[in-house]
């Protein structure tokens, strides 16, 4: 196995006394754990740590080998990392991606954000399914098992509080960053220089950058709302569609979201939510969410659309999901979840506001999905889809 330099001791300890052994890399661990979800990616290491939705959380990857290709900052989600740790096989610590700028070891260490190698995460994953996502804590070997498992029974997990405030922007900024002609050419949006730029408020309650770019590529100009945004404050841009991003955290502690949601329902404007934004929306149609076991975190779930009767291979990374027993008549489900016929989709038939629960951006993962944005700006133009 290959391991960092500075290889040290250390160990993986769940609330429920399941200890696993390994080699610490990245950070210094700190006495901050969080709740343990695996996820099944191939590829997308780096995108998945910048991840924001990630908050309060520690990922184990199923894939053995991990850092292979190295990393480079430009395809950071975010400018900060918010996950509490990283869980693998196996690391690298020969890289050999074409636009490698350093390796995952330095990466983690620099975002202060601990790692441990040398695990079996095929164990690991299998204690999650079958028991469900538990808080747990990476620490130092010559920490006692009873001492981790009990600083990890304390430790705050996705339904302890509100994260989208430790994720989000501090005040509304327009989206800046212009696409690259690379990605323009790989992602099968339709971009047209002669199209009309339709104005999109964009609530950041932990948006990736990658969802940003879509969107503008789709043809918006993009504002960006932190997730405290007021819909009066929101709505006094004169938006032409309202965007309600992915981020962290039980949607039913955010009580104050859903209540501005409602508000943005109810003026018309055409609404599009993916991940969080979709469970808020779920809420604020009147209907509720419930906790999966271990959730849904990976880059290949296949997703039946209900409408064409295609199906799509998905990006997810969620916790929660909608409630079908609680959905209202007025809302219509579009997409279902193949492996476990969970809702991963909905529109509303009184209102212009659809919403999926995976991640259409593909970042990382497949992009059969992309179209959900061009989707959203024909709503927003007027058109009837």
């Amino acid at each position: 196995m290959s391991t960092s330099p500075n290889t040290r001791p250390g160990k993986l300890v769940l609330e429920n006394g399941f200890v696993l052994q390994g080699e610490l890399f990245g950070a210094k661990p700190e006495s901050q754990g969080g709740e343990v979800v695996f996820n099944t990616a191939m590829s997308g290491y780096q995108e998945i740590i910048t991840d924001p939705s990630y908050a309060g959380q520690v990922v184990a990857m199923t894939y053995p080998l991990i850092g292979n290709y190295g990393i480079n900052r430009e395809d950071d989600e975010r400018e900060r990392v918010h996950m509490r740790g990283l869980i693998v096989r196996e690391l690298s610590m020969l890289t050999s991606g074409t636009r490698n700028k350093g390796g995952l070891d330095a990466m983690l260490e620099e975002c202060k954000v601990p790692g441990i190698a040398g695990v079996d995460t095929r164990a690991l994953t299998r204690v999650l399914r079958e028991q469900g996502a538990m808080k747990g804590i990476i620490v130092d070997a010559s920490v006692s098992d009873e001492d981790a498992i009990a600083r990890a029974k304390v430790s705050e997990g996705p339904s302890d509080r509100d994260f989208t405030r430790d994720v989000t922007l501090s005040e509304s900024a327009d989206w800046s960053e212009a696409y690259a002609s690379e990605f323009a050419e790989s992602s099968y949006l339709k971009a047209d220089a002669s199209i009309k730029r339709l104005r999109c408020a964009a609530i950041d309650y932990g948006a990736k950058r990658n969802i940003l770019r879509c969107l503008a590529q789709a043809g918006f100009d993009v504002r960006v709302f932190p997730a405290t945004a007021s819909a009066e404050e929101i709505l006094a841009t004169n938006p032409d569609g309202i965007f309600l991003s992915n981020g962290p955290g039980d949607p039913a502690l955010l009580t104050d979201a859903i209540g501005e949601v409602k508000k943005l329902l109810a003026s018309k404007t055409p609404l599009f939510g993916i991940c969080l934004g979709h469970q808020l929306m779920t809420w604020a149609l009147g209907g509720r969410t419930f906790k999966l076991k271990f959730g849904h975190h990976g880059a290949n779930h296949p997703v039946r659309d209900e409408d064409t009767g295609r199906v799509e291979i998905t990006s997810q990374n969620h916790g929660f999901a909608t409630d079908p027993e609680h959905l209202p008549s007025d809302v219509v489900i579009t997409h279902y979840n193949l492996n476990d016929q969970t809702i991963s989709g909905m529109k509303s038939t009184a209102l212009p506001a659809f919403s999926v629960q995976f991640h259409p951006e593909a970042s990382p993962g497949p992009h059969d999905s992309l179209h959900l944005f061009q989707r959203f700006y024909e709503l927003a133009s007027g058109a009837k889809v």
